[in-house]
C-alpha cells in the first residue's frame, strides 16, 4: 500500500511540476510582453514629444512671419506706409507696360506670303 501511495505522490508531484513550469513560461511570456508594451510607450512618448517640439517650433516661426508680413504691409509699427506699397505696385504695372512695348517694337516681322 505505501509503495502504490509513493507512486501516486509522485505522479502528483511530477504533474505538479509541470504546471510549475508552464506557470513560469507563461510568467516569462507575460514579462516580455509587458516589458515590449513599456518600450513601445517610452518610444510613442518620445515621437509626441518631438511633434510638440516641432509644431511650437512651426508656430513661433509662423508668428514671426505673420509680424513681418504686418510690418511690411504697414499694418504694425514700424511698417511700410500704403502709400508707398501703392507706388511700388504702380512702378511695377508701368514698368511691365514699357518692357511689353519694347518686346512688341523688337519683335521680328515675319514676312507674308
Amino acid at each position: 500500500m505505501s509503495s502504490s501511495r509513493d507512486r501516486v505522490e509522485d505522479t502528483y508531484e511530477s504533474q505538479n511540476d509541470q504546471r510549475l513550469d508552464e506557470l513560469h513560461s507563461k510568467l516569462r511570456t507575460l514579462r516580455g510582453v509587458t516589458t515590449d508594451i513599456y518600450d513601445d510607450a517610452e518610444r510613442q512618448n518620445l515621437m509626441l514629444d518631438e511633434s510638440s517640439n516641432t509644431f511650437q517650433s512651426f508656430g513661433a516661426s509662423l508668428m514671426q512671419s505673420s509680424r513681418r508680413a504686418s510690418q511690411a504691409f504697414g499694418l504694425g509699427p514700424g511698417g511700410v506706409k500704403q502709400w508707398r506699397l501703392i507706388g511700388y505696385c504702380v512702378a511695377a504695372l508701368v514698368g511691365l507696360w514699357i518692357l511689353w512695348k519694347l518686346v512688341w517694337w523688337w519683335r521680328p516681322v515675319s514676312p507674308s506670303p
